[in-house]
């Protein structure tokens, strides 16, 4: 296999870090760790995450078989583990196509060695989050009547239920994100075919390739359409997550009546995408031996949309905190008061420390520089992420109008399950992926290597 250069940083006005890149190089860095075999690294984490796979639906299992009771969730705390889980995990898919597309229109070069991957968290990210509204329905059996399908008693789904409009979300964003993911996927799917040591693989890839040739028609086809799709992408992508912010402001519970939340929760989602984004692309990097291909140039700029999105999510906390003692209802001013001194205020303040506190570090270039730093910070932005979304639930219910309905919520062993065991199915899902399909745009890359050869 041919190494490329590998030097820290590439020279300002280029990505790749090789001098000399052409395409052979890039599809052998890319292609070849298919063929050849990720060794030990890759079949001891498979082998580590299978387990959570098999926990995963064991719980699932269980839950149908003994209902929701056996979640913390109460009369008063009726949403628990399995809606947080629902944003955080649409926050997370939501994002991969969000940047993917964003940064297609921008005409952004650094995105040629990041979107594949990002997109491919996007399905994993939202299939599993598509699980969750379905798991806490109490009678999933009947899933199926939140599609307005043809039926002898003219059952139609409730229009101002917050779970068709969750319904139609997710089904909309997820076949657009396959389709988005798999068009810019068929020329690599063809360079696969090609270089496929085995008559299996051929015919596999070259089913997936759907006949690709590579001609100058089929390229400015694809570019059409890809560019098209990328321009619808962003505001379905922002009316999803909008969306997901209505199921709470369309409501009239106190801390939740806010105009603010679907923007708000845009952004929050863009901010829990990237943090994962880079903790994925790390991954990749050192997995794959990509060094030459996502450089440290990648990762300092997106330090600095990490540092933005922290700023803007302080801002929104911030407008959140003003007008709840702005409006001068009681019960939105006790909401606040609650939040930094009540039941719950450890992990508020957490939420603070990882999503305002801690990536203020990015502000200084080394620390931007440093892998180690900047992936201790976005897990951390995930973490606190996951609690945002926690805790908008449990703050309100635990302490809605009524006093005497005050209560808190408390984890069991079923709550903790569903709530490690889809990381250990998303890594699991992750790892199918990149053994299966390059993890990174060959084409894109190629088309990036020689701009910059021609630079």
């Amino acid at each position: 296999m041919t190494q490329l250069l590998v030097p820290e940083y590439p020279p300002p006005h280029r990505w790749i870090s090789s001098r000399h890149a052409d395409d052979v190089e890039v599809t052998q860095a890319v292609a070849d760790p298919l063929f050849v075999g990720f060794g030990r690294a890759w079949w001891l984490a498979l082998l580590a995450s299978t387990p959570f796979v098999l926990w995963l639906f064991g719980a699932i299992g269980w839950l149908f078989y003994r209902g929701i009771g056996i979640w913390g969730i109460n009369s008063t705390v009726v949403w628990g583990v399995a809606i947080a889980n629902y944003v955080w995990w649409i926050g997370i898919g939501n994002a991969g196509t969000l940047i993917s597309a964003m940064l297609l229109l921008t005409r952004q070069k650094w995105r040629a060695s990041i979107n594949r991957f990002a997109e491919a968290m996007t399905l994993f990210a939202v299939a599993i989050a598509g699980l969750m509204p379905i798991i806490h329905l109490g009678r999933p059996i009947y899933a199926y009547w939140l599609a307005p399908y043809p039926n002898t008693m003219s059952l139609w789904p409730q229009w101002r239920s917050a779970l068709v409009w969750d319904f139609w979300a997710i089904i909309s964003y997820l076949l657009f994100s396959i389709l988005f993911w798999y068009v810019s996927l068929i020329p690599d799917l063809a360079t696969m075919r090609d270089r496929a040591p085995s008559r299996a693989g051929q015919l596999l890839y070259g089913a997936f390739a759907l006949g690709w040739r590579g001609s100058a028609r089929e390229w400015a086809r694809l570019q059409t359409l890809h560019s098209t799709m990328a321009a619808l992408g962003v505001p379905l992508v922002c009316s999803v997550h909008s969306i997901v912010g209505l199921d709470f402001a369309a409501s009239l519970m106190p801390g939740w009546q806010e105009s603010i939340f679907p923007p708000y929760f845009v952004v929050g989602a863009m901010y829990s995408g990237f943090a994962m984004v880079v903790v994925l692309a790390a991954a990749i990097r050192w997995g794959l031996g990509l060094q030459a291909i996502i450089t440290r140039r990648h990762f300092e700029v997106m330090a600095r949309v990490l540092l933005m999105a922290s700023i803007v999510m302080f801002y929104s906390y911030a407008t959140e905190w003003f007008m709840g003692w702005y409006g001068g209802e009681h019960s939105d001013r006790e909401l606040v008061r609650f939040e930094f001194t009540g039941t719950y205020a450890p992990l508020f303040w957490t939420l603070l420390a990882c999503n305002c506190v801690i990536p203020q570090v990015l502000w200084l270039p080394v620390a931007r520089r440093s892998l180690a730093i900047l992936i201790a910070v976005a897990i951390a932005i995930n973490v606190g992420m996951w609690l945002e979304r926690i805790l908008i639930v449990w703050n309100t219910l635990s302490h809605g109008y009524m006093p005497t309905l005050w209560r808190s919520f408390h984890f069991t062993f079923w709550d903790w399950s569903f709530l490690i065991a889809p990381l250990g199915f998303f890594a699991f899902l992750f790892l199918l992926f990149v053994r299966l399909v390059p993890s990174v745009s060959m084409f894109d890359v190629r088309e990036l290597a020689h701009e910059e050869a021609a630079a």
